[in-house]
């Protein structure tokens, strides 16, 4: 049966060309992400989706998904969520910094904008209590019907999900210091109650009264602790960057995955069965190695893609070596030095935190960062290193002939060149907003720019007009005396002629940009206190694989498209 996809509600929007056969390496992503979850008054469970800025709600029997919260909501990057008694939801809005009400009809009042970076929520009974995601963070009682928010306690290590345990005492963790601690909910001094737990994203219990910690590193740890005797149990799930957990009446545990979205069911023997699949967040920036490997930028991964798994008209094509791995297995520890596949033939191979646009050279990979850093990445050796630093809103990168690299910095308006010294030099400024570059085989630099709706060529460091009048272009490829962008505002594919300066649409139907009908308001590009960034802005990146085929970064519904050209009479001599 085919299920709707977070872009397109019947689930059979596929692209349509008269010159490329399209085939999708992954299966859609039917959400964004997925972050806090809770069971609702009607037993569904509540998915925030922080880069998003949705909440969805999940049947856990069908896996059916119904958005209640959308993109267009006074909600710009929901985090965690939790029910009150009387049924209004309370979610953690965290790069705006604010805490809202969503009572039973709908309605939205803002609870509280005096906390930095929000993130853990819980209710107990009427009672509202959240906690802040940085250094010396707070955890505090929040009033719904007015008053100053208390102050419980402060110092923490970026706090996260939390829950009132079965003593009456409120539980989370500083998650930076693999720490969880308790405190009583009318404040009090805090307890220290585990130390050296792997990377604490989530602390909740389960029906039992045991103590349940997630782990945020790509192996999906889940940590066990009988508190009366101190015993852990630890499993490794495979379900990379675990965000939160919610368990039904029935004690089944329910996972989010902030890196990889999905909702799953996990045994306590770390066996998994997946209720809404797994995919890609985004995904963003894409790229071909000489091998023919596609990887692919997801925001808060590089990942790699073993399809195709559909062709054209939808349908299963999953060879043996795409086919996913259903039981999650990973590879390593959960600190990000290993490999983990997901399902729909995806792999994980390190959480590169806020990787946005990126491009492979050799063996290596360079990557553009939210933020605003540009680094080169060593995917056999598991090394990083840093090329520059304190851009904004870098985005697209190439490699120029002579091995420095050229990036586009959207926020600044700016293309720049880093050397082999990482020396930085500005190679032209004073554009509008620059998101993808590439090279001709002249060495000509030609950019996108999607808010001018052109593409331009840098002579000697001017901006020369190669089209204009184009919808929102972003992903840029030279393949032969061919320029390719994908209009995103059209959700097309262009080819411009660099002899005669001639285009036709070669692609349209593009599962890229929000989906159809869509709007949202502009969100905080980082919080203005932490520097934390804010959901990652859309990129339909595109890149130009060995064998002259053309891979898009549908970033609408969170696959990979392969184009593979059509013989027309006129291509052949």
């Amino acid at each position: 049966m085919r299920r709707p996809s977070r872009f397109d509600d019947t689930g059979h929007w596929h692209t349509t060309s008269e010159r490329w056969n399209t085939t999708r390496l992954n299966p859609p992503n039917r959400l964004w992400g997925s972050n806090g979850v809770t069971f609702g008054p009607d037993g569904r469970l509540y998915v925030a989706q922080f880069i998003a800025g949705q909440i969805s709600a999940v049947d856990p029997v069908s896996g059916d998904v119904d958005v209640v919260v959308p993109l267009d909501s006074p909600v710009q990057a929901p985090d965690d969520l939790a029910f009150g008694a009387d049924g209004s939801m309370y979610i953690t809005d965290l790069t705006p910094g604010r805490v809202w009400r969503r009572d039973p009809a709908g309605e939205f009042t803002l609870v509280s904008d005096a906390v930095k970076v929000p993130n853990g929520i819980t209710c107990v009974g009427n009672r509202l209590f959240v906690n802040e995601m940085r250094s010396n963070g707070r955890l505090m009682e929040m009033f719904p019907d007015g008053g100053d928010p208390v102050v419980l306690t402060d110092g923490l290590a970026w706090g996260n999900a939390m829950q009132l345990g079965p003593d009456g005492l409120l539980y989370y963790p500083h998650m930076i210091a693999n720490e969880v601690w308790r405190i009583p909910p009318d404040g009090g001094v805090p307890e220290l109650v585990a130390k050296d737990v792997d990377d604490p994203v989530a602390v909740r219990f389960d029906r039992g009264g045991v103590l349940v910690v997630l782990s945020r590193g790509v192996a999906g740890i889940v940590t066990r602790i009988d508190l009366r005797t101190g015993a852990r149990s630890v499993v490794v799930s495979g379900v990379t960057g675990l965000d939160n957990a919610a368990f039904d009446d029935e004690n089944r545990m329910f996972v989010s995955s902030y890196a990889s979205g999905g909702v799953t069911e996990m045994h306590t023997d770390g066996r998994i069965r997946e209720i809404v699949p797994r995919g890609l967040d985004g995904p963003f920036g894409v790229t071909v190695d000489l091998g023919g490997t596609v990887y692919a930028a997801d925001h808060y991964r590089l990942t790699s893609l073993e399809g195709p798994s559909e062709d054209a008209n939808g349908n299963a094509n999953e060879s043996a070596k795409g086919s996913a791995n259903r039981n999650g297995n990973a590879n390593g520890n959960g600190n990000g030095n290993a490999n983990a596949n997901e399902s729909g033939g995806i792999l994980t191979h390190g959480l590169l935190h806020f990787v946005h646009g990126l491009t492979a050279d050799g063996g290596v990979l360079h990557l553009t960062s939210q933020l605003g850093d540009v680094r080169t990445y060593d995917p056999v050796r598991k090394t990083t290193r840093v090329r520059a630093s304190g851009l904004s809103e870098p985005t697209g990168v190439a490699v120029a002939q002579d091995g420095s690299l050229v990036v586009a910095e959207t926020g600044g308006g700016r293309i720049l060149r880093i050397d082999e010294t990482d020396t930085v030099t500005v190679l032209a400024s004073g554009l509008v907003h620059p998101v993808d570059v590439a090279f001709d085989g002249e060495q000509r630099c030609y950019v996108s720019d999607d808010l001018l709706g052109a593409v331009l060529r840098l002579d000697d460091g001017e901006a020369v007009t190669v089209a204009e009048g184009l919808g929102a272009p972003q992903g840029l490829v030279v393949r032969d005396d061919e320029l390719f962008t994908v209009e995103t505002a059209h959700r097309r594919l262009r080819a411009i002629s660099l002899v005669t300066g001639e285009s036709r649409i070669d692609a349209e139907n593009l599962a890229v940009g929000l989906p159809p009908g869509t709007t949202r308001p502009t969100r905080p590009a980082h919080h203005p206190v932490s520097g934390v960034p804010g959901p990652p802005n859309q990129f339909a990146g595109l890149a130009l694989g060995p064998d002259g085929s053309l891979f898009l970064s549908a970033d609408g519904e969170g696959s990979v498209l392969r184009l593979s050209r059509i013989p027309f009479e006129a291509d052949t001599p």
